[in-house]
């Protein structure tokens, strides 16, 4: 099967150098089996030429498909949908990698209690699960992730390639447009930060992206849906904010390729990153008080609450 590909490298291996396979999809709706078909065989044509890492867009399992929320049992039906990390719908992604040699980044609505999670879990090309990351920006200005649990905190795993060994971090969407996002996971030791997307990527967001792998030396990259979904535009910075690829918004597969090398080298050097902050300043940052102009309602019609969610 011959998919719509678009920047591919060639299949080599040269040290130090990354492929991330942006798999920018058009998805069945909600329909998890036909949506699991289609990713399997983006990853197959991303491994046949080269990538070491396939990245799908922000809650692949559903396309993030919404519900109504005021349509009687819509709700309930969404949260039907919801797959369980051991899952053999999850796990087998697992296997997939193994078999193709590749990291495969499975973005899902995940099974958990007592509301189901927006989730993102990385395998490594050995099968191996070295990352689970559930959404800690919930987009609770929406019904649909208003009525989720967000993710608990960022994490950061050390990924095992064909170039050594590599540290792995992940934001989904609306966690990009929240600095404290990428700083976390830069200062947890992230070099490159996966991030699966579901909205509209205009000059401004992309923009913002660019700044985040700047400020924070790290490489970044991010899969979103084509048209008509949303706007296609996966797009991936190096640490220098230089772009290595960008998407039109059509379906198929665009590959980034970063220099580690020149990543682990500027961190020694840059002003920015961790080189000349001063946390013991930043106090507000972890305050959950606010002046009452930001106070806001959410998706369900209640008042925002950031210490509970």
């Amino acid at each position: 099967m011959l998919l719509p590909v678009a920047n591919l490298m060639c299949t080599m291996m040269i040290t130090g150098q990354l492929a991330v396979a942006l798999l920018q999809m058009h998805p069945d709706g909600n329909n998890v089996a036909a949506n699991w078909e289609k990713a399997e065989a983006f990853c197959r044509e991303a491994a046949a030429d080269g990538a070491d890492i396939a990245l799908m867009p922000e809650m692949w399992s559903i396309g993030y498909t919404r519900f109504d929320p005021d349509a009687p049992g819509a709700r309930e039906r969404f949260y039907e949908d919801a797959l369980a990390r051991d899952s053999a719908e999850i796990q087998r992604f697992a296997a997939l990698a193994n078999e193709l040699d590749m990291a495969i980044a499975v973005t899902y609505l995940e099974a958990h209690d007592p509301l189901p999670r927006n989730t993102l879990t990385l395998f490594d090309r050995h099968g191996k699960e070295v990352l689970t990351y559930a959404k800690v920006h919930t987009s609770d200005f929406k019904p649909m992730e208003a009525a989720m649990t967000p993710g608990d905190g960022f994490y950061v795993a050390t990924l095992d390639t064909r170039h050594g060994p590599v540290n792995v971090g992940a934001m989904i969407c609306y966690d990009r447009e929240h600095p404290e996002s990428a700083r976390i996971l830069m200062l947890k030791g992230a070099e490159l930060i996966l991030t699966p997307n579901a909205c509209k990527l205009d000059t401004l967001r992309l923009d913002q992206f660019k700044i985040r792998a700047w400020e924070n030396v790290v490489g970044v990259a991010m899969a979103n849906y084509p048209a008509p979904n949303h706007n296609g535009r996966s797009v991936a910075y190096a640490s220098s904010g230089e772009q290595l690829v960008l998407a039109d918004d059509r379906e198929g597969i665009f590959t980034a390729v970063f220099d580690l090398e020149a990543l682990r080298e500027r961190r020694t050097r840059s002003i920015f990153g961790n080189a000349y902050r001063r946390p013991h300043r930043y106090a507000p940052l972890v305050s959950t008080e606010r002046d009452p102009v930001w106070n806001r309602i959410d998706g369900n019609g209640n008042p925002y609450d950031p210490s509970v969610r």
